[in-house]
């Protein structure tokens, strides 16, 4: 059963907060064996380690165009439509998010910009295997096509048939993939990062995965650029007592099927509605056919917080910084300008996080473990460098360098300073 606290008679509510702390020595050490071997090795350590970890020999790693052809034959029409319309509404959230270059001149002769230049290629990794997201294939590649990255390369576990989920193809079709690789986990990550004689080196990683890959990921920063380090999976739920309750559940339930590790919290101002929500996830985690997952989360990490306002409510997510947040109350669009910390918010009581998930428009790959309170969700500049530019005339330089060299000489770099005093000294050394 889901823990029901009532704040009112707690002194310190953030000691039931989740304290998550992704690294482990073991899983460290395990993963940058694997990378050094990746790193050294290249395509031979991506098939030893195809039959170590997926159980499958592997002829080669990358998805033939044969495959694309079986895969994409395979799927009916009417996914194949869901996803061209989820397509385009991921399309249209992200192009709002394209920077534009920006110049500007002055009228002594000086001219400042700025400019956004995509990656050159990027690499999406995909969980897959036992598991197929299509939706994760999509959020994460079609913010790099608008971008403008050249080259998208794809990455994801094969099933030990050898074969990749044909949803998971179909989508990357759909989405603009330049390339897919049959391989996943840490070694993944080290191909993207380090390259091999298959998969071409990238200059940033994006996407979700296990602990391995979030390890692998953390440890190959700074010779490509990430995303996030992603967490367990997470809901939080701010619901007025006039809610259903099985909605809740279901809100709630819909995040614990994630990860045994995943967070299921729900936020409310009477304990009436907190006990109806207890019972009808309990009800409804008999139903579910992952019952085993979504329960190991609900008791493990499922907590609902009786409050004495909406607006502490409101306070006490935003300590949490959730992933996911739902304002499921009549006015959400007042409550929403309270709202500092989290990854993504949906407003109402008709707005399931799920919504979020396949087929709004807004990222679905975001902060995890409170990271919500520094970092944002996937999107375009995730895919997008910025860089400047500067133009002075040369009697533009002339009216501030005698400042510039006093600077210089002030933190003691007499070699800046001279590079600007050269150009003043007299035509005869010139």
């Amino acid at each position: 059963m889901i823990r029901i606290i009532d704040t009112s008679k707690v002194k310190d509510f953030t000691v039931f907060l989740r304290d998550d702390e992704n690294k482990n020595a073991e899983i460290e050490t395990i993963v940058e064996q694997i990378l050094q071997h990746v790193k050294k090795d290249g395509d031979a350590a991506l098939k030893d380690y195809a039959r170590q970890f997926d159980h499958v020999e592997l002829d080669q790693l990358q998805v033939s165009d044969a495959e694309l052809e079986e895969a994409w034959n395979s799927v009916d029409d009417y996914f194949k439509e869901t996803l061209r319309q989820a397509r385009e509404n991921i399309a249209d959230f992200h192009r709002l998010q394209k920077p534009t270059d920006a110049v500007l001149t002055k009228p002594d002769g000086i001219v400042l910009g700025q400019r956004f230049i995509p990656v050159d290629r990027a690499g999406v990794y995909v969980p897959g295997g036992t598991a197929a997201y299509p939706s994760t294939v999509l959020m994460d590649v079609i913010p790099a096509v608008i971008a403008g990255v050249p080259e998208i390369i794809m990455v994801t576990p094969p099933g030990k048939d050898g074969k990749v989920n044909p949803h998971i193809l179909t989508a990357a079709k759909i989405a603009g993939v330049t390339k897919i690789f049959k391989i996943g986990g840490a070694q993944a990550i080290g191909a993207l990062a380090y390259g091999t004689e298959s998969v071409p080196k990238v200059d940033v990683i994006v996407g979700p995965g296990n602990i391995y890959v979030a390890t692998a990921k953390r440890m190959v920063y700074g010779k490509v650029n990430i995303d996030m380090i992603a967490g367990p999976s997470e809901i939080l739920v701010i619901a007025s007592p006039d809610c259903d309750p099985r909605y809740t559940a279901a809100d709630l339930l819909s995040q614990a099927e994630h990860d045994k590790l995943a967070s299921a919290v729900l936020i409310t101002t009477e304990l009436s509605f907190a006990e109806a929500v207890a019972a009808e996830t309990e009800r409804q985690l008999k139903l579910l056919p992952r019952e085993e997952i979504a329960r190991t989360s609900i008791e493990s990490n499922g907590k609902i917080f009786v409050v004495e306002s909406l607006e502490q409510a409101v306070e006490l997510s935003n300590a949490i910084a959730p992933e996911h947040l739902e304002l499921s109350v009549d006015d959400p669009f007042g409550l929403l300008p309270k709202v500092r910390h989290a990854g993504s918010v949906f407003l109402g009581k008709h707005v399931p996080e799920a919504l979020g998930d396949y087929f709004a428009g807004p990222n679905h790959t975001l902060p995890t473990s409170g990271t919500a309170r520094f970092s944002s969700p996937l999107g375009v500049d995730s895919f997008i460098k910025r860089s400047s530019f500067i133009y002075y005339t040369k009697e533009a330089l002339a009216a501030s360098h005698e400042r510039i060299e006093d600077f210089a000489h002030r933190e003691g770099l007499d070699g800046h300073a001279n590079s600007i005093a050269v150009r003043f000294e007299d035509a005869d050394h010139e």
